[in-house]
């Protein structure tokens, strides 16, 4: 099997060098005292909750190791860089890692809280899919972060502080799907969602942007949100009541996928005149508030439960790259063309209405097709069937 990549430091793996944590003392049975894990502390930046029964490295077999200082045999693994711990199902099946870029106000926080609601329910029951948090630090940082101030609080989610003042961490999620095979009637394959809610500017700064980089590069896929207010020629199709927004030169789309692609072109060492093999998908936010027509395939539903609707994606892309050319912004559709070998154009809304006053609408949050972007990477993993007709 490949190498592991760790969704939390991004260091690659070899799956022999993965390192297991003692199960600790329990009762009075055999077990180690918890110590000051080094390592995981600089991680976290915190010796807070890092004093744990300690990290050792062993061959083991099927995915257990005894503990070679209390005999103790355990199951728990670590990534030996950082010393996060590894679920079993990311070690023991090809788990993908998707990242999330966008500029300042591109709605990246609204985002990550709605679409990780409708995999936690209406999605993900329709995908015959589970998700889970892949550690205690994402279960309470989405609950307190996203989940309550903006489904139970009905508030919007402020703006995300900068790295350079809040330093930030990856939420590791592990989506596992059920699908069947012509060999296996049940078959179950996992993508790790590993989403860094990063502010817009800290794709400005060198040493900051680095560390997202190092999470890029980790990445088989990447999702770009693009705000359409931030492209001038869109202010026409605003519908009333739509504020116009100050364009801020470093929030403008193609200058932020191009802060990000150029230093990948070179860590992947692509050659001039090749193309980045790693499917991106470029979605459109805020899509209430653009006046798309009245048979705009943005505005229709997404048919075909369960599978992917190859007839309603190509609609979609092709409609957001004419509304690209019409906003006179086709150089960002060029230059996607020009920079990746497999990308697709998408439209959504995370609210599926306009807030007011800092709260979510009266009809609260209403999501209109916060998940295209995942059910095309899913199909492009081969995760999920494609359907036409």
């Amino acid at each position: 099997m490949r190498a592991l990549t760790c969704p939390y430091c991004f260091a690659r793996v070899p799956r022999g060098e993965i390192e297991y944590r003692c199960l600790g003392r329990s009762g009075r049975g055999p077990g180690c005292e918890p110590v000051l894990d080094e390592r995981l502390a600089q991680y976290t930046g915190s010796t807070a909750n890092a004093s744990l029964p300690p990290a050792f490295a062993a061959a083991g077999a099927k995915g257990r190791a005894d503990c070679p200082a209390c005999g103790r045999p355990t199951g728990r693994r670590v990534c030996p860089a950082c010393h996060n711990a590894l679920p079993s199902a990311y070690c023991d099946t090809p788990g993908r890692i998707v990242a999330l870029v966008g500029a300042k106000n591109a709605g990246k926080s609204t985002y990550i809280a709605v679409l990780l609601h409708e995999l936690m329910n209406r999605v993900g029951i329709e995908l015959d899919s589970s998700l889970v948090a892949c550690d205690d630090r994402t279960i309470d940082r989405y609950r307190r972060d996203f989940a309550r101030p903006l489904y139970d609080l009905k508030r919007l989610l402020p703006t995300t502080p900068t790295a350079a003042t809040t330093p930030n961490e990856p939420m590791v999620f592990l989506l596992t799907r059920t699908v069947r095979s012509r060999w296996r009637s049940r078959v179950s394959e996992a993508l790790t969602l590993v989403l860094f809610d990063t502010a817009g500017e800290d794709l400005r700064s060198r040493d900051v942007r680095d560390l997202h980089l190092r999470y890029l590069e980790a990445a088989d896929a990447v999702i770009f949100l693009v705000d359409p207010l931030e492209l001038a020629g869109a202010k026409s199709a605003l519908i009333t009541g739509v504020p116009v927004q100050t364009a801020d030169p470093d929030s403008d789309p193609l200058n932020v996928i191009a802060r990000v692609t150029e230093p990948l072109r070179q860590r992947h060492g692509v050659k001039p005149g090749d193309r980045l093999k790693v499917p991106v998908a470029v979605a459109l936010t805020k899509v209430d508030a653009l006046d798309t027509g009245r048979r705009s395939a943005l505005q229709a539903s997404r048919g075909h439960p369960g599978s992917l609707d190859l007839d309603d994606r190509e609609a979609v892309h092709e409609e957001v790259r004419a509304l690209l050319h019409e906003w006179q912004a086709g150089q960002l559709d060029l230059y996607l063309s020009q920079q990746y070998a497999d990308y697709g154009l998408f439209g959504l809304s995370a609210l599926g209405g306009l807030p007011h006053d800092g709260q979510v609408g009266t009809a609260g949050v209403r999501p209109h097709r916060v998940e295209d972007p995942l059910l095309w990477l899913l199909h492009r993993f081969g995760m999920l069937d494609g359907a036409r007709g």
